[in-house]
């Protein structure tokens, strides 16, 4: 009978995806786990970001661990540093801090043939040997610098938004802002009542939600989900079951999705009264087509005396400012940049190299592809949580990352009982997974809205989770043998077991 074996597992990045994959893992009895990752504390994109105005556009109550609830929150949308802090309560909870190693850069991971074990080299040299690797690098953490003329010879500060200097003094100065995202709107919003001078830079303007985002949590609320944890459920439950009508609004030319465009509308309509700040914030595609921003804040801020939108391409930046193609020097202080993240890297910029010497580069040339978020022909024994097609705009990435890490569940356990020793899924069942999500992407709002957005991939592909939640759970529910390349050990050796395909 073969030993039980303790597989070592390297999870790569501390934010909701490795975070939630560390409490999964402790929780099953998993004891030889490191959690790696490059800050200098745990949180992710809620780390990397501290901008001014930074809030989640997403209701606290339901963007929270499952496992992790949290009846305190202090407003209905949080503040960046209020997400963050909770998760390093969750880390401190879990008492996950011991597998946790922070300000650990991970430069490769490379599997080897013959044993079938993966090398991860940190950045100071020191190397990891592992049985599994699973990669929770997220989305959005690569910041995207914009190729712009001259940038590097600015006379004044130049900062990131996913990078923000906290000594960067704007107050009583002359601000730029290039991007017109969340994060646009946000530090415009934030940074416009105390600039000297505000100037927006839009290439293409957002359609935005006009919500009240400083509201507080509802007076006692915490009192009561604290008195009453199954009550706690309920509502997060409950907010998860109804973020399924986001899904048919995005997924469906419904009713729904016509009311939720109207009143994008409407929002720009009532807010902003001159005809001409108007036309210039007005996009020329349909609402919801790109990641929707929400704010509260923007339009008036944007109306104010000290700001100003500014529509004309940016030709160049100088020592003293930024010329637009219309020839008018722009004199500013300082520039920010709320460009977003290079959002297909994944877990680049880091080296991956998987079976007979395949980099990621040359398994993503057309662009990321996965299994069901989870798996990639090519690696065996790696795994990704929120890999590609995880972003999505009506399901609760901590429900996602749940969901995966206890799929993924399944594949230790079995090595943990010597069932298995390498596991990789195989092209036919991930070519099959991505046709389907080809397929289920056309009617999308993402598809056919007119627009541009960051959900599209180098080979045009929108990047998306394009089904409901019911289809996620049944998805990753329990792997199917069949969908995978297994090699077990016996008493006789190892005996390889190359299922076909089946149906997905």
């Amino acid at each position: 009978m073969t030993a039980v074996r303790e597989p070592r597992i390297v999870v790569i990045g501390a934010g909701v995806a490795g975070i939630t994959t560390a409490v999964v893992l402790k929780g099953a009895g998993f004891t030889d786990v490191t959690v790696l990752e490059k800050g200098s504390d745990v949180g992710g994109v809620w780390h990397w970001n501290r901008y001014p105005g930074l809030t989640c556009d997403v209701p606290s109550q339901i963007y929270q661990f499952g496992f992790a609830p949290k009846p305190d929150w202090p407003k209905i949308w949080s503040s960046g540093p209020e997400i963050q802090r909770y998760h390093r309560e969750v880390v401190e909870r879990f008492g996950l801090t011991d597998r946790l190693r922070l300000n650990t850069e991970v430069v490769s991971s490379v599997y080897d043939d013959d044993t079938g074990r993966w090398t991860v080299t940190l950045g100071d040299g020191e190397e990891l040997i592992a049985d599994f690797v699973v990669c929770a690098t997220g989305v959005l953490q690569n910041p995207a610098i914009p190729n712009i003329p001259g940038l590097a010879d600015f006379d004044g500060p130049v900062v990131h938004t996913a990078r923000w200097d906290d000594d960067l003094q704007t107050a009583g100065r002359r601000i730029a802002v290039i991007g017109t995202g969340s994060t646009g709107v946000q530090v415009v919003s934030a940074l416009q009542p105390d600039a000297a001078a505000l100037l927006h830079f839009t290439r293409t303007p957002q359609w935005i939600l006009w919500a009240p985002m400083s509201l507080p949590q509802l007076p006692l609320t915490d009192v009561v989900l604290r008195a009453a944890p199954r009550l706690h459920d309920a509502v997060y439950r409950g907010l998860l079951w109804g973020s399924g009508i986001l899904a048919d609004i995005v997924r469906k030319d419904s009713w729904r999705r016509r009311a939720v465009q109207a009143y994008a509308r409407l929002s720009l309509r009532m807010q902003i009264a001159d005809d001409d700040l108007r036309a210039a914030l007005t996009p020329d595609y349909q609402p919801l087509c790109k990641r929707q921003v929400v704010s509260g804040t923007y339009y008036r801020a944007i109306r104010s005396p000290n700001a100003r939108l500014i529509t004309s391409d940016i030709a160049e930046v100088r020592e003293r400012g930024i010329v637009t193609a219309d020839g008018m020097l722009h004199e500013v202080d300082a520039i920010v940049l709320a460009t977003g993240f290079r959002a297909h890297d994944y877990m680049r910029p880091m080296t991956v190299v998987g079976r007979d010497g395949l980099t990621i580069d040359e398994a993503w040339d057309g662009g990321p592809r996965a299994y069901r978020m989870t798996a990639i022909p090519g690696f065996p024994n790696l795994f990704t949580v929120l890999g590609p097609n995880s972003p999505t705009g009506s399901i609760s990435l901590q429900y996602t990352a749940e969901k995966t890490a206890r799929y993924l569940l399944d594949w230790f356990e079995r090595y943990r009982r010597g069932e298995i020793d390498r596991v990789e899924v195989t092209e036919e069942a991930t070519a099959e997974f991505n046709a389907q999500v080809v397929e289920a992407l056309e009617p999308t709002i993402w598809n056919t809205g007119g627009c541009n957005s960051w959900y599209f991939d180098e080979s045009g592909t929108v990047d998306l989770w394009p089904f409901d939640r019911r289809t996620l759970d049944a998805m990753l529910g329990r792997p199917d043998p069949s969908h995978f390349h297994v090699t077990r050990h016996d008493d006789l050796g190892e005996v390889p077991t190359a299922a076909d395909s089946g149906d997905l």
